[in-house]
Formats: C-alpha cells, sequence, structure tokens
C-alpha cells in the first residue's frame, strides 16, 4: 500500500477475515526504527528519551519502545499504573499530569518520578514525600500546535507553572525540603518547528536560573507527515541547533544540562493503521456526495471530527478486477453529522472528498496514520459500539492479537440499577 507502507493488500485482506473489524494494526519494525530516530537526537551532556504514552497506550507497543531503550512519560497515575504493569521499570516513568495522581504516594514509593505542574502540585508532593527531589514543567509564554486545540503553551494554556511564578514555585519546593532537579516544558502537538526552538532557547534560559537543575526537558509535539504534502520534523536539524544552545549555557553557568525529550506522536502515528469494511455505499444525488459507510469512525478515530486532521485512506477490494476511481465522502458508523473520516483540513465541519477506488460492500477500508491519538483518544463506546480489537505486526512478518475486540458484557459490567427502579 503507498501510503502505508508496513501493510500490503493481502496482510489486510488476511486481517480481516482473520480478527474481523474495525481493527487497529501496528508494525514492530516501524516501532523499532521511529525509536531509533528518537534515540538519535542531538545532546550536549547525555540523553533520556521518553515515550508520551497517552499518543498509544497499548501494552505491546510500550513493550516495544522500551526495550529499545525509552523511557515513559505518563499522563496521569492511571499511565503510569499501566506502564508499570506493562514491565516498565518505576525509575524509566516519570508522571506529568493535570490532575495530581490519586495513587502518588505509592507510585512514588515504587520509584516513579513526578514532575509538578502547578504551585498547588507542589505543595501536595510535599506533604507527601518531603527532603526529596522533582521536577517541575514551566510554561514559557509561547506555544505552537498543528491547532489551536493542541497548543498547550502560551497565556491560553493551563498547562505548567506560569513562567513570571518561578520565584513562588521555588519558595513552594524549599519550604518543603524539596530539590527542584529539573524543569520540564511542553508547547503542543504538531508544532512549528521554528516555534519549537525558539521556546528551547527560552527553555534554556529560564532553566538555568534554576540553581539545581541538571535536566531541562523539552517535551516533544514533532511534527509528522501523516498525508501527502506534509512534511516531518527533522530531529537531527532542530537538534544540532539545541546543542550548541547547550554547550553555551554551559560555559555560561558552569552547569552540564542533560536533555530530556517526550515524543508520541512521532514515535507511533505512522507505525499504525485501522482496518475497517465498506458497510454501505450510498450517494445524494447528482448534486451531492458519494459516501462510503465503514463499521468504524470516531469511535476509533477521533482525530478527523475534532481536529479536522487529515489520515491517508485506501480501499483494500475483495477481488482484482479493474475498478475506476471516484470521489468519496468516509462516513463513520455512529449516529452522529460529525462522524466523518474526510474532513477539510483543520476545517472538521466541512467536507473533502477523497479520490478512491470504487467501493463495494466488504472491501477493506485503510486509514492509516492510526497509531496516534486513534486508540488512546478515542470516542470509545458512544452508541454503545465496543472497542475495537488491536494487532501488532513482528518483526518476522507475523501477524498476533495484542487486544481482544470489547463484549457487550464488558461494556454494561459496571452498571447497576438502582432499588427504586426495581
Amino acid at each position: 500500500m503507498q501510503s502505508i507502507p508496513f501493510l500490503n493488500d493481502d496482510q489486510v485482506r488476511e486481517i480481516q477475515s482473520t480478527y474481523g473489524t474495525p481493527v487497529y494494526v501496528y508494525d514492530q519494525a516501524t516501532l523499532e526504527s521511529q525509536a531509533k530516530q528518537v534515540l538519535a537526537f542531538p545532546n550536549a551532556f547525555g540523553l533520556t528519551a521518553r515515550y508520551a504514552m497517552k499518543a498509544c497506550p497499548s501494552a505491546a507497543v510500550i513493550r516495544v519502545l522500551s526495550s529499545c531503550g525509552l523511557h515513559i512519560d505518563a499522563s496521569s497515575g492511571y499511565e503510569a499504573e499501566r506502564a508499570l504493569r506493562a514491565g516498565v521499570p518505576p525509575s524509566h516513568i516519570q508522571v506529568t499530569a493535570q490532575e495530581f495522581p490519586h495513587n502518588a504516594k505509592e507510585l512514588i514509593d515504587r520509584g516513579v518520578l513526578f514532575n509538578a505542574c502547578s504551585i498547588a502540585q507542589i505543595e501536595a508532593y510535599g506533604k507527601i514525600a518531603p527532603n526529596t527531589s522533582l521536577s517541575i514543567r514551566v510554561n514559557p509564554g509561547l506555544g505552537s500546535g498543528h491547532s489551536n486545540r493542541t497548543n498547550v503553551g502560551g497565556p491560553g494554556a493551563s498547562f505548567g507553572i506560569w513562567h513570571a511564578y518561578l520565584d513562588e514555585a521555588l519558595e513552594s519546593a524549599k519550604r518543603h525540603g524539596l530539590t527542584v532537579r529539573g524543569m520540564h516544558t511542553h508547547i503542543g502537538s504538531g508544532s512549528d518547528p521554528e516555534v519549537w526552538e525558539r521556546v528551547a532557547l527560552m527553555s534554556l534560559e529560564i532553566c538555568s536560573t534554576l540553581p539545581d537543575a541538571t535536566v531541562l526537558s523539552l517535551g516533544g509535539g514533532y511534527k509528522v507527515g501523516r498525508v501527502k504534502g506534509e512534511v516531518s520534523t527533522d530531529l537531527q536539524k532542530i537538534g544540532l541547533h539545541i546543542v550548541e544552545a547547550f554547550r553555551a549555557s554551559a560555559q555560561k553557568t558552569g552547569r552540564e544540562l542533560e536533555l530530556e525529550v517526550e515524543p508520541g506522536t512521532y514515535l507511533v502515528a505512522n507505525a499504525g493503521a485501522f482496518v475497517a469494511t465498506a458497510m454501505d455505499v450510498v450517494d445524494t444525488g447528482e448534486e451531492g456526495y458519494h459516501f462510503i459507510k465503514i463499521d468504524g469512525g470516531m469511535t476509533e478515530v477521533l482525530r478527523p471530527s475534532l481536529y479536522g486532521s487529515q489520515h491517508p485512506i485506501e480501499v483494500v477490494m475483495t477481488d482484482d478486477e479493474p475498478r475506476r476511481m471516484v470521489e468519496y465522502v468516509v462516513a463513520g458508523h455512529c449516529c452522529e453529522s460529525g462522524d466523518v473520516l474526510t474532513p477539510a483540513p483543520d476545517d472538521p465541519e466541512a467536507l473533502a472528498p477523497r479520490l478512491l477506488t470504487e467501493t463495494r460492500i466488504g472491501d477493506a477500508v485503510v486509514i492509516g496514520g492510526a497509531g496516534a491519538y486513534c486508540a488512546g483518544m478515542s470516542a470509545k463506546n458512544y452508541n454503545t459500539f465496543p472497542e475495537a480489537a488491536e494487532v501488532m505486526i513482528g518483526r518476522d512478518g507475523s501477524v498476533e492479537l495484542v487486544r481482544k475486540r470489547q463484549t457487550i458484557d464488558q461494556i454494561l459490567a459496571n452498571e447497576m440499577v438502582p432499588s427504586f427502579l426495581e
């Protein structure tokens, strides 16, 4: 398949037949290749690369990346526990969360690292782990993302401690005997590389004012091209500029700061695909549209409905007879007008039909670039559709199930009928 290099038509048909649809497909070799690129990020005085597991929290994906040498960035206490259960050593996990973890004491006692995202979080951490060390997340005053909804820096974002309040943050840490060992920033997902570099330099300047800091984390957010025309960030290019800045800072301050990076999308986006089946093909007349209705949608791939994000789409026919090309809108299975896989770029309310192989009921419809923020960020169970299955292609080409399809019983397991309705 042209837009999804790790899959071919025969594999798609086999996966569709063996595991049913909808199903996510991950590729071990692609994950390892991306990990290798991240671990080669240029650095002056040492590098720790963390996988932002919120992008795709599958245990199989975590194990592949962890075995490559990546550490873990967890966005909640629950994610940290999930990483532990996937076999990641506690010392390789750092929690950076909007919500102070409900299980913070247990995680800290086990050796999980903590990155405070507010002064209140410093206070909470200090009460349960005084006279220890932690990292703090700082909002440097500037952000960038592929849309306003993915921008997590600047005055319009609640993430991190506003840079003007650093003195207050350090005072809070001091009251509890805490050493601020590191500083963390993250400005957005799919951020502009030039803005990313500017913020990196700003962050380095701020970090140099923290007397005990030995680590600066520049987060992730590297832009990844999913469809033709979208360009991926060149890690070597942006990294070399950062190396120069770290060396200049060391000469000025006498401190050699270790670099941390936390990519998510960059590692997994193009290592995953989503395979669905065409359940219906309809049109709305000469002045309307042709639609392919699939047995998946926003319940599995929410990004198009949420952001107007673009994903490559290919149709795999059930036969080999020649077919023409047709412009289609690909619609999901939810009873929701916004459940569309082919919105206009960055505009989820506008339709942008794709030129696809003439589609018949039963054909496979494959959505590429589905490794990041798809299985991990879905509108799951909307219309009571179960979570999709997940499979992984091994280095040897074998395919194995890594998550079973959810059942209706599992969806309803925690529901209870109150006594006054019995």
